[in-house]
C-alpha cells in the first residue's frame, strides 16, 4: 500500500557516506525534523541529472530558509550517491540517501519495476515533505512525467501551505 499524507514514515535504514559508509535509521532520519525528500530512478540518469536534482541544489537556500532540511534518495549504493552529489555540485547539507536493496521505496509502496530497462527494480520518482516523520504533502509522478515532484513545486506548496 502506497503511503499517504498524514501517515508515519516507515522505519528502513538508509545509507550514505560522510568519513565513511553511515547508515542512517528513517525514524532518527525523520523524528524532530521538517525535510523534504525527493526519490529518482537513477543517480545519473538523463532526467534526474539534468532537472531533478538541480533543481533542489538550485533552491537549496529556499527551503533551508523556511527550516526544511532537503534529502535525495535513489536506489542506489552509497558510493554511486555520492560520486553523483560531487559531480552536481550538490551544497553541503543536502543529503544524498543511498536506498541500495530497495527498502525504503518498498516500504513507501512506491517501488518500480523498471527491468524492462535493465534497471532493475528503483524507486518511482516522487517528492514528500514530512513534518516530525508525518508525512504532510506528497508527489507522486505518472511513469515517465517529471513535473510534481520538481523542488519548484515543492516550494510552490510549503508556500501555500504556511
Amino acid at each position: 500500500m502506497t503511503i499517504q499524507i498524514g501517515d508515519h514514515v516507515p522505519e528502513v535504514t538508509l545509507q550514505r557516506i560522510r568519513e565513511g559508509v553511515e547508515t542512517l535509521d528513517t525514524n532518527a532520519l525523520f523524528d524532530g525534523r521538517n525535510i523534504v525528500l525527493f526519490a529518482v530512478p537513477g543517480a545519473f540518469t538523463p532526467t534526474c541529472s539534468e532537472k531533478h536534482l538541480p533543481g533542489f541544489v538550485q533552491h537549496f537556500e529556499e527551503f533551508r530558509s523556511q527550516g526544511v532540511e532537503v534529502a535525495c534518495m535513489s536506489v542506489n549504493d552509497p558510493f554511486v550517491m555520492q560520486a553523483w552529489g560531487q559531480s552536481q555540485h550538490v551544497p553541503e547539507g543536502l543529503m544524498m540517501l543511498a536506498d541500495g536493496n530497495g527498502d525504503f521505496a518498498r516500504a513507501l509502496g512506491l517501488e518500480l519495476d523498471a527491468s524492462a530497462y535493465g534497471m532493475g527494480r528503483r524507486a518511482r520518482r516522487f517528492s514528500l515533505y514530512a513534518e516530525d516523520g508525518v508525512v504532510k504533502l506528497l508527489n507522486v509522478e505518472a511513469p515517465g512525467e517529471f513535473r510534481v515532484s520538481s523542488a519548484e513545486h515543492m516550494l510552490a506548496q510549503l508556500k501555500q501551505d504556511v
